[in-house]
């Protein structure tokens, strides 16, 4: 009976009483066939046509090489082709340069994989189609990267490109950071044992770093259950300024008002959010606020003998079950108005004069 030869690497079968003197030859043959199907390397040039391999029965065949490095500049779509009937993994490396063409390695008559240029694949042929069983490739290439397990970055940094997001599983933006190109300070989040809380702290380079939480336009900060402030400082805007007329009290930027220049006659206070805002947008019905208004007095003393929110006349209820008549001479008097939100534009104002000399 003569040899015969295996389906997919072409090794020559040899049956006892055969080939008598030439088993050695033959065998290392076969040896060598094997070696090229393990670790076998050879490039091929893709550019000007294209390319059928060959598995030839008993010989170096380049279809039997573990590894392909596809070569050459494409003049145009490319297809690699390697035998019908055969199963084997391969290891394809594309190094060609497209111009736009496409590259494919598939079956003579099977389907079979396109290929990614400057990347590599790990293709394995069941006998009738070329399969995709690994793609090597980076994040960049591949848009909807997964993790089997958890992100252990090894002591290394996560870099995030500038006004870019962390998403949620419905690509709805989270996250997003800004950067600042010579930041020494930064932000740092701490977890915690048993009955301790959370830590958001600001650290950097700086001795002192205060801690910045800014809402988006007339939005707030909101904390919710019950607070401790262990220090607190109010925002004062101090203005060289003579009381007199209407004085439009913008909530958004302070907390506190500071004329230093002596009242130039009676006036009018008118609380809002700020010229382009009403404070009837910026409180929620049941909230309150507290504001103050210093103002300075000569030797002839002037007084608040109106009082306005969004522009709309209120009448005070004032500490002591009378509005002031006059103002302190040679004084501060210190103006203090708490407004409760009842309604819709509808508020309660609580106020008060208090002498300081």
């Amino acid at each position: 009976m003569a040899s015969s030869y295996s389906t997919d690497l072409k090794l020559e079968l040899m049956v006892t009483g055969e080939n008598s003197g030439t088993w050695g030859d033959k065998t290392n043959t076969n040896l060598n066939l094997v070696q090229q199907a393990v670790a076998g390397f050879e490039a091929i040039d893709c550019a000007s046509s294209n390319v059928t391999l060959a598995m030839t029965n008993g010989t170096i065949s380049n279809a039997r090489n573990a590894v392909l490095k596809l070569t050459g500049t494409l003049a145009g779509t490319r297809v690699v082709t390697c035998p019908d009937g055969i199963e084997k993994t391969y290891i394809v490396q594309d190094a060609t340069t497209r111009s736009g063409n496409t590259l494919t390695f598939k079956t003579a008559s099977g389907t079979g994989v396109t290929l990614v240029e400057g990347k590599t694949h790990i293709i394995y042929v069941d006998g009738t189609n070329a399969i995709d069983v690994f793609f090597l490739k980076d994040v960049v290439e591949d848009t909807t990267p997964q993790l089997g397990g958890n992100l252990d970055t090894n002591s290394n940094n996560i870099i995030i490109d500038d006004d870019h997001h962390i998403i949620d599983e419905n690509s709805n933006e989270q996250l997003t950071f800004q950067t600042t190109g010579s930041a020494v300070n930064n932000t740092q989040l701490t977890n915690a044992a048993t009955g301790n809380a959370p830590d958001i702290a600001a650290i950097g380079g700086d001795t002192n770093v205060d801690l910045k939480l800014t809402p988006k336009g007339t939005g707030r900060i909101t904390f919710n259950g019950g607070g401790k402030i262990q220090q607190t400082a109010e925002k004062v805007t101090t203005s060289a300024t003579a009381a007199t007329g209407t004085i439009n009290y913008d909530v958004i930027t302070q907390a506190v008002l500071n004329y230093t220049s002596d009242a130039a006659a009676n006036f009018t206070v008118n609380l809002r959010g700020d010229g382009s805002t009403a404070l009837n947008a910026i409180m929620d019905t049941g909230e309150s606020i507290t504001v103050a208004f210093i103002v300075k007095n000569g030797s002839t003393p002037y007084y608040n003998n109106a009082f306005q929110i969004d522009g709309s006349s209120v009448t005070p209820e004032w500490q002591g079950g009378a509005a002031p008549s006059a103002g302190n001479a040679s004084s501060l008097d210190v103006y203090s108005y708490t407004v409760i939100k009842t309604g819709d534009a509808t508020f309660t104002a609580l106020a008060s004069q208090t002498q300081f000399a």
